[in-house]
């Protein structure tokens, strides 16, 4: 028996036990009469000490001891003299009697520490011993628990967890597909799941009623911190349910997961269209930690010898409390801030309601000190305050606004990691014009129903059409989304239609689930939550690389098992595929 204990195991109420243990080695303080030995497994760090009347096999078997040789040592548990608090296991270390070395380590390229002296880089290349640190290691056992409180809360209510293919056919709509050639049908290619949509729609004309899933798919876009080029969601779907009951019972997983795997009492959820969130927020997943709501002002700046603001569709302003003391070198910061290449403003107006009851503004030669008393009215500015002003087409204005008040939000610590606002977005727009291609686009995807009461203008006017679809944001961030779907087969084709599918194009990509439903389809819905977010936002953490066990790097890559990689000339005549790289 290699152990009988594990290295997080043992207490003061052990004391008097002879255990065996095994584990990695931490660390070893060699004190010349005494060696200390620090032995780490996955539950905790246990000291093991060699004493000073050892045996002379037992002191060169210390001896040979380095940082992470992996070893099994039998011995008593005795009281610590010199207890640390820091660790469960500080009241107590084992008197060796017999170490054996299992495996010896070279030494490792980085510290096995929580604070290491490894780079990003380094740590992925190696990601097998950066598990090994309790940092990165509870990530993935928060994770686990996670997975447990999900299962555990859909099994109650009778769903059924069903495992959908993973080659399956690639479809035009949505990001890039990863595809995968078929030797035994050369020239024809698989797709990997961008998510098993279609699939869960057919369990439910299956009659299968409620199906989840914890699933991986794929997604060949390009990377950031939220992104990897596989994921996980948990995927549901239910029949013979409308919004309402779709909202009802996700709400509910989402306050059992907060509540079993935090201890966070979640309230009910706010619910806010999606109109509403652009106007007030400037963009569909809105951070309700913090106020600073936009405000138009529009009406009240214009008509002014300002010519910018003349010019412009839309003109809005934040408030940020507190901020009218902001120097000359802090407004230059947030002018360059927005001017960034990823944000696109050519440049920022600021109004200072000193706390003296002054205004100061960036634009005082074109305004009255009365014309500028009444922005801050609008904007419900107090003495102190600082408004920050925007302007141009509305459309670009928004999102540029919204990045803004974020920063502000940073800046004064507003984001607090520990403080969770949830709510729900609904109400979207069902499809979304691209100037580029002069076509409509799905805003999800082509299976979301339409608002029953704005089928009618599908035709006639489909930009106004809303859609049977809602998204659960934390945060701001989506942690999640999903709509009631089509389940008749004429308004599926219609909606195909407005998306610029010809018949043909809609038989050929999705003909199977439009025969499906020519067998009776039951109304059905659903939702999936990006498992990897949400397990980074439990852990406070900025990347959902640090809650997945073997991430891809900004570049798509894995690092340590070196992929992707070219493949032997034997396998690529197999498939029929000629590769030129210039």
């Amino acid at each position: 028996m290699y152990r009988t204990h594990t290295c997080g195991e043992l207490r003061a109420s052990d004391i008097g036990k002879s255990v065996t243990l095994s584990g990695w080695v931490q660390k070893v303080r060699d004190l010349g009469a005494m060696t200390f030995v620090d032995l780490r497994d996955r539950y905790g760090i246990t000291q093991i000490v060699i004493a000073e009347n050892a045996t002379a096999e037992l002191k060169a078997q210390a001896e040979r001891l380095g940082r992470e040789f992996v070893v099994q040592v039998t011995g008593t548990v005795l009281e610590r003299s010199s207890k640390n608090p820091k660790i469960p296991t500080g009241d107590i270390e084992i008197a060796a009697e017999v170490l054996n070395i299992l495996s010896t380590s070279e030494v490792p390229p980085f510290t096995i520490e929580d604070n290491t002296d490894g780079g990003d880089e380094l740590r992925m290349k190696y990601r097998y011993l950066d598990l090994r640190r309790s940092a990165v290691r509870k990530n993935l056992e928060l994770r686990a628990r996670m997975a447990h409180v999900v299962r555990n809360y859909l099994d109650a209510l009778d769903f059924l967890e069903v495992e959908t293919p993973v080659l399956i056919k690639s479809t035009p709509e949505g990001a890039r597909d990863f595809v995968v050639p078929s030797r035994m049908n050369q020239g024809q290619f698989y797709a990997l799941p961008q998510s098993p949509q279609t699939f869960k729609q057919l369990l439910m004309v299956a009659g299968f009623d409620r199906y989840y899933q914890i699933v991986k798919c794929f997604r060949d876009e390009d990377l950031r911190a939220d992104r990897q080029p596989e994921f996980t969601q948990i995927d549901c779907e239910m029949s013979y349910v409308d919004q309402e009951d779709v909202l009802e019972v996700f709400e509910g997983l989402i306050r059992e997961m907060f509540k079993q795997v935090l201890n966070v009492d979640i309230p009910k959820l706010e619910r806010m269209t999606w109109h509403t969130a652009m106007e007030k927020y400037g963009c569909d997943k809105p951070d309700l930690r913090f106020g600073m709501e936009f405000c138009e002002i529009t009406d009240l700046v214009q008509g002014k010898d300002f010519a910018v603001f003349n010019d412009a569709e839309y003109i809005g302003a934040i408030c940020a409390e507190g901020c009218a003391g902001y120097t000359r070198k802090q407004l230059d910061e947030l002018t360059d801030f927005v001017k960034r290449s990823q944000i696109g403003a050519k440049g920022l107006v600021y109004i200072k309601y000193n706390n003296d009851g002054t205004i100061k503004s960036s634009i005082d030669k074109f305004y009255s000190a009365e014309d500028l008393k009444a922005v801050c009215e609008r904007c419900g500015a107090k003495e102190g305050d600082l408004i920050l002003v925007m302007c141009g087409k509305k459309k670009k204005t928004l999102p540029q606004l919204c990045e803004l008040r974020l920063e502000m939000g940073n800046r004064l610590g507003l984001r607090d990691k520990s403080v969770f606002k949830a709510l729900w977005i609904v109400d979207f727009p069902l499809l979304e014009w691209d100037d580029e291609t002069e076509r409509f686009y799905a805003m999800h995807h082509p299976f979301t129903a339409p608002k029953p009461e704005d089928i009618y203008m599908l035709e006639s006017n489909p930009g106004a059409v809303r859609a049977n679809a809602y998204d659960m944001v934390i945060n701001g961030v989506e942690v999640g989304g999903g709509s009631i779907r089509i389940h008749d087969k004429e308004l599926q084709a219609r909606m195909f239609r407005c998306l610029g599918f010809t018949q043909e194009q809609a038989e050929y990509q999705f003909g199977f689930l439009m025969n499906a439903f020519k067998y009776g389809a039951p109304p059905h819905g659903g939702l999936a939550f990006g498992f990897d977010r949400l397990a980074s936002m439990f852990a406070q953490l900025d990347s959902i690389r640090d809650v997945i066990a073997f991430p891809k790097n900004n570049s798509g890559r894995d690092v340590m098992i070196d992929s992707p990689s070219l493949i032997a000339d034997e396998q690529l005549k197999e498939l029929a595929i000629k590769v030129d790289i210039k």
